[in-house]
């Protein structure tokens, strides 16, 4: 009998403890601070010279880093976190929306290519079989595979 008494009390003290637990803040970020962070991150590094690429890695790593739940961001939902924060707060990106066309592929570079590409194969038309002015996949396909 006294042994599931102390059973009983060992587990209405762990339920007690759970409890706790469960009530008290998290500890990390919430979605929208994250996304504002890595907005943050994004624009600054753009805005000082660096590609997208570099910025979005380190945009990326806080944003998954510091969201909150149970499941990390996507690159896809941390890309739209960012736009979120940009377009809700354009006073503390000034700049900045010049850059989130590169988050879903549409780069300058890219656009440039595309169109170079489309030109080139519309000028030299032929019935030749072997002719190769097929687009390949492109940097945006790929934008989100790491």
């Amino acid at each position: 009998m006294a042994r599931n008494r102390h059973r009983i009390a060992l587990c209405l003290s762990l339920m007690s403890l759970a409890g706790l637990s469960l009530a008290s803040e998290p500890l990390e970020a919430a979605p929208n601070e994250s996304g504002d962070k890595g907005a943050q991150i994004y624009c600054y590094m753009r805005s000082n010279g660096n590609n997208h690429e570099v910025s979005w890695k380190a945009s990326y790593a806080v944003i998954k880093r510091q969201s909150g739940g149970l499941f990390k961001s996507s690159p896809e939902h941390a890309a739209v976190m960012i736009t979120e924060a940009v377009v809700e707060e354009p006073g503390n990106f000034p700049e900045c929306g010049r850059y989130l066309g590169d988050l879903f592929g549409a780069s300058a570079s890219a656009i440039n290519t595309n169109q170079t590409a489309t030109e080139q194969s519309a000028d030299s038309y032929s019935d030749d079989a072997s002719n190769t002015n097929t687009p390949s996949t492109t940097d945006s396909e790929e934008r989100y595979s790491y």
